[in-house]
């Protein structure tokens, strides 16, 4: 991944680039900045618990559709088994995307996961398991965005690839044929 933004571009969805960022930094601020304000380990639970899943939400089912044209879910089968399913634009949609706006939407999903560690970190070294287990959620949140989208976007370039070589296994083929019928 390139560590600069792509220049020269604008956001094409500079509103859903917003709330991609909103609510991870609305998480990260309100964590930081709670404790100035609020003596309760209840609110400060509480509402970042519920930042990060609005953040997880939005993430999961808009800003990853819209921004790299991913989704992705898991659902348990009949046999009771996890199974993930993804959903990914077509070829000529994703080499349409903008930029600016994948790099936005990669960066600040692994940049987030990396702050809640360094929070949880700094929570272990003040041995204070309460403000762990909220880091833990809201790292485990993120985290399972980062392995959704990065299945997705393995599973979408596996199914390019087989749809270029099955493409040109049939222009071969088509090709071959029509020299085998003019003679």
């Amino acid at each position: 991944m390139d560590l600069n933004p792509p220049s020269g571009e604008n956001y094409a969805n500079p509103r859903i680039c917003f709330f991609h960022v909103l609510f991870k930094a609305g998480a990260l601020a309100f964590y930081i900045l709670s404790a100035l304000f609020f003596d309760s380990f209840v609110i400060i639970f509480v509402v970042t618990v519920l930042l990060s899943a609005l953040d997880f939400w939005v993430v999961k089912n808009v800003s990853g559709r819209i921004l790299v044209g991913l989704r992705w879910w898991n659902e348990i089968d009949d046999n009771g088994e996890s199974v993930w399913k993804f959903e990914c634009l077509d070829q000529e949609s994703l080499a349409r995307m903008n930029k600016k706006d994948s790099w936005l939407f990669w960066w600040t999903l692994y940049l987030t996961a990396v702050v809640w560690i360094f929070f949880g970190i700094f929570s272990l070294i003040r041995f204070q398991a309460d403000y762990l287990l909220v880091v833990g959620v809201c790292l485990t949140l993120s985290i399972a965005n980062i392995v959704g989208f990065t299945k997705c976007r393995k599973d979408a370039k596996k199914q390019i690839q087989q749809f270029a070589s099955q493409t040109i296994a049939n222009r071969f083929s088509s090709t071959i044929q029509s020299a085998f019928t003019v003679v």
